[in-house]
């Protein structure tokens, strides 16, 4: 079990490693600890005679937890987190309406209005602010030794996070792989079965991947400079899919059906394609008319598209190209098949 502490003399953060003073000492560096440390609680300012981080009164081997962001990601964290059993202390938002709401959801928790408020109290330090907003948030705060920084963007490493980094400390990312609403209750049930996506220092990972883990996730631990494609993925899997339905949805109405129609019919046909997929392979689950090189229903399938849904006729030839490469990948037509197929879907735009 990992044995955690908010003592940088001792134990740090992250289990396996250092703490900062202990790092320095193994260098030759001699440090003195000066007295009297002076910080602030919101607009209170507090003197102690120890060096950050404080230290909590608590059982377990969990870290103290701090949020910064209360909008729906950030919520839904502090209470998926503070359920799991994980302490989180401290949550903080410029909204004090979201900051209000948040001391009512989370038991004991301690709310700012500025992030750097947090570092007094986490060990563990999640940034759940938008994309845009994370490397400002970062620069703005200096960890102390033997602490963690993560965020939740599903695009950015944790290099995003490299303005807020000091000796010792440690960066990372978390990710759900969800959809999350406003609504609390919902995006709690929504996490547990997602996937979370995890990436950073080697050390913080298992940290990660626990944390993942205590909120019903499954982790899913990604290379250093992998995020922009497995979040394009994620929204081809994701937004790219709503935008294919819409274009079924189109095409349905020239067949006489609303989009609530629409989604009935071919609803049950997309989820038994990802069916087969599961338990097929992706190549072996491919049907319909280019893996048959079917060239009149293809023609068909076209003229139908330019008189009934051109929006949608340049989505339906992307697919159709790549649905023709898997099929030769396959071996499912024969090299002069494959050249006609491809020539009919090379004469439209």
């Amino acid at each position: 079990m990992r044995g955690w502490t908010d003592d940088p003399d001792r134990s740090p953060a992250v289990p396996g490693t250092r703490g900062p003073l202990e790092e320095l000492a193994a260098a030759g560096i001699e440090v003195e600890v000066a007295p009297g440390v002076e910080h602030r609680h919101g607009e209170t300012v507090h003197a102690h005679d120890h060096p950050h981080p404080h230290r909590h009164d608590r059982s377990g081997d969990h870290p103290a937890v701090g949020i910064a962001g209360a909008g729906a990601v950030g919520t839904a964290l502090a209470v998926a987190v503070s359920r799991a059993g994980w302490p989180v202390v401290a949550v903080a938002s410029r909204d004090a309406a979201r900051r209000e709401r948040v001391r009512g959801l989370v038991p004991g928790v301690r709310v700012f209005a500025e992030a750097n408020a947090l570092l007094d109290e986490s060990e563990l330090v999640i940034l759940a602010v938008p994309d845009d907003a994370i490397a400002g948030v970062a620069g703005s705060l200096r960890l102390y030794g033997g602490q963690a920084l993560v965020h939740t963007s599903g695009l950015l490493g944790a290099e995003a996070l490299a303005g807020a980094m000091a000796a010792g400390t440690f960066a990372g990312s978390f990710h759900p792989l969800v959809s999350i609403t406003a609504d609390v209750e919902r995006a709690v049930a929504d996490l547990r079965g997602a996937t979370v996506a995890i990436e950073g220092d080697e050390a913080l990972l298992g940290l990660l991947a626990d944390l993942a883990e205590a909120i019903g996730a499954v982790p899913a631990r990604l290379p250093p400079g992998s995020k922009p494609a497995y979040h394009a993925a994620a929204v081809l899997a994701a937004g790219g899919l709503v935008a294919l339905l819409d274009a079924v949805a189109e095409l349905a109405r020239g067949a006489g059906l609303d989009e609530q129609a629409a989604l009935a019919v071919y609803g049950r046909l997309v989820e038994q394609t990802l069916a087969n997929a599961r338990a097929l392979g992706i190549r072996a689950a491919l049907t319909g008319p280019v893996v048959r090189g079917d060239l009149g229903t293809i023609e068909a399938h076209l003229a139908a598209l330019a008189a009934r849904a051109p929006g949608a006729g340049e989505l339906y030839l992307a697919a159709a190209r790549r649905e023709l490469a898997l099929a030769e990948e396959r071996g499912a037509l024969t090299p002069d098949r494959a050249e006609r197929v491809r020539g009919l879907l090379a004469m439209r735009p």
